[in-house]
């Protein structure tokens, strides 16, 4: 059912990636626009600006390279075949050296109780919230897709990426109806899916950061591996949020470190075989204290299960640059967090209503080029850029 849903949408998302925009960003061919386009394999790297990042590097698992320098080779285009309208640069005013937010959810309910104050997110809150997004000109993209530069959004829309931790059982859920598992619509996947169904432009995607050692998505219909399989089917992501939700801050060896990351993986391919958990997400948003541990937060080995992460996401509490720009740190990457009942600073609704528009990542419509304005040019690390084109104006 899963993957007859994606196809359905398909021609849809298509047809409104190339005719969709965002703020009015499609124009007629502009005949002079100023542009120098820059393709270079050859000027040397910058060093990642992460926390800690002469202790621990993060490669690609296949290349043993950064995840970006695979360019537009990396084999997730929506589809190589699109047409790609011309966009008025100076109306669009693209700026791909911008900041995305990666958002973190954590608790969905119906409707909050008494101690319900942050971390929690209400059905309606949510669908609202997506909304909004959605009006405000934010589509959402993987986590995958960020991590190789493939940003493929309409021109003028701004990339957003959705996490959500802990596995809770208001995140997703399935249902048995007429003798099959489907979504349950009171879900944050539900809402999604059913605005998706409205807004196919929008996305549906998103990472899952799960603990296995017990209480992933607890209740409702289908064993969890019924439950992770759906959610894969459906095009999602889990990732690594520990086995037992260890705050790292206190775990004192490499064994310890490698345990909770490697027996969570391990777990992962005995419910999912072949399954493997590319990015991690800080439990507590705390990295280890002894930093001579924190590589084994990147690449390990337990019991046989190996790991290897290409991210860690913290928990705070800004949005962050792509890894194709030079301040970009994989080491301690930060989310957003969603908004609760108790609203408190840098949470999403304060960055919606303070972040602006030339601060962020705003697309050119086009994943095979990087195009920013002439003066943030030399903010793009140029040995990332594969395939790519560096556009300027």
């Amino acid at each position: 059912m899963t993957k007859l849903y994606k196809i359905l949408m398909a021609s849809t998302i298509s047809l409104s990636l190339l005719l969709g925009g965002c703020n009015g960003a499609l124009s007629p061919k502009n005949e002079n626009p100023g542009q120098s386009t820059v393709q270079s394999s050859t000027a040397e790297g910058t060093q990642e600006d992460g926390s800690n990042s002469d202790e621990a590097t993060i490669p690609d698992e296949n290349t043993g390279t950064s995840p970006q320098e695979t360019g537009s080779d990396a084999g997730n285009q929506k589809d190589d075949q699109t047409v790609r309208p011309e966009i008025d640069l100076e109306k669009v005013k693209p700026n791909e050296a911008g900041k995305v937010m990666i958002v973190m959810f954590h608790r969905f309910i119906e409707k909050y109780e008494s101690g319900d104050m942050e971390y929690v997110t209400t059905f309606d809150e949510f669908r609202n919230l997506l909304q909004t997004l959605y009006d405000k000109g934010y589509r959402l993209i993987s986590m995958k897709d960020f991590l190789n530069d493939n940003i493929d959004v309409p021109a003028g829309c701004v990339p957003m990426v959705f996490t959500f931790d802990d596995g809770t059982p208001g995140q997703f859920s399935l249902v048995e109806e007429d003798g099959k598992l489907v979504v349950n619509k009171k879900s944050a996947v539900g809402v999604m899916m059913e605005f998706y169904e409205q807004h196919p432009d929008f996305g549906l995607e998103g990472t899952f950061y799960v603990n296995l050692g017990g209480g992933t998505f607890e209740g409702g219909a289908g064993t969890l591996a019924e439950k992770l399989k759906y959610l894969i089917d459906l095009g999602f992501e889990i990732g690594n949020h520990t086995y037992n939700h260890v705050n790292l801050l206190n775990v004192k060896t490499a064994q310890e470190v490698q345990m909770e990351l490697g027996a969570n993986q391990k777990r992962m391919e005995e419910l999912i075989p072949g399954y493997k958990m590319e990015t991690m997400a800080l439990p507590l948003g705390n990295s280890t204290g002894d930093k001579s541990l924190r590589n084994y937060l990147v690449q390990g080995e337990y019991e046989g299960a190996k790991y290897q992460n290409l991210i860690l996401l913290g928990v705070g509490a800004d949005p962050t640059v792509t890894p194709i720009n030079i301040n970009y740190g994989s080491l301690y990457t930060p989310r957003v967090r969603a908004s609760g009942l108790k609203k408190v600073e840098m949470d999403l609704s304060w960055w919606l209503d303070n972040i602006s528009r030339s601060q962020e990542y705003v697309s050119d419509g086009n994943p095979d080029t990087i195009t920013v304005p002439e003066e943030k040019k030399d903010e793009i690390d140029v040995s990332k850029l594969g395939n790519k084109k560096l556009i300027t104006y």
